[in-house]
């Protein structure tokens, strides 16, 4: 008798922006940096892979982790989403949330 196996295909759509990091936000760690945007992201009801486990946190990382009092013009980050949304639907959203200081410059779809 053949077992079979069920395949569950979930879809992510990857985005990658870029990000300035001004002001006195260059004094949040990188730490608070993952929390503002996640929260942020939240606030905007951007649809966000959220990971499976015990912890489950959105999939959203940042390139690089700037030092305490570094000011950045063009920092990268990635967010996974459950839906696909328009690289300018998702800066418009996201930019309405974030506080002064932080500022969403691009935004594009990850081809993979």
């Amino acid at each position: 008798m053949d077992s079979w196996v069920s395949l569950v295909f979930i879809f992510m759509y990857k985005i990658n922006f870029v990000f300035a990091k001004r002001g006195a936000m260059k004094y949040i760690s990188h730490l608070d940096l993952m929390r503002l945007l996640t929260r942020a992201m939240r606030r905007a009801d951007l649809p966000m892979k959220i990971t499976e486990g015990f912890n489950p946190h959105p999939k959203l990382s940042i390139k690089r982790a700037l030092k305490l009092g570094v000011e950045s013009e063009n920092e990268e980050g990635a967010i996974a989403l459950k839906e696909r949304i328009s690289p300018l639907e998702f800066m418009d959203r996201l930019s309405k949330q974030l506080p002064e200081g932080i500022e969403i410059k691009d935004a594009k779809r990850d081809i993979d």
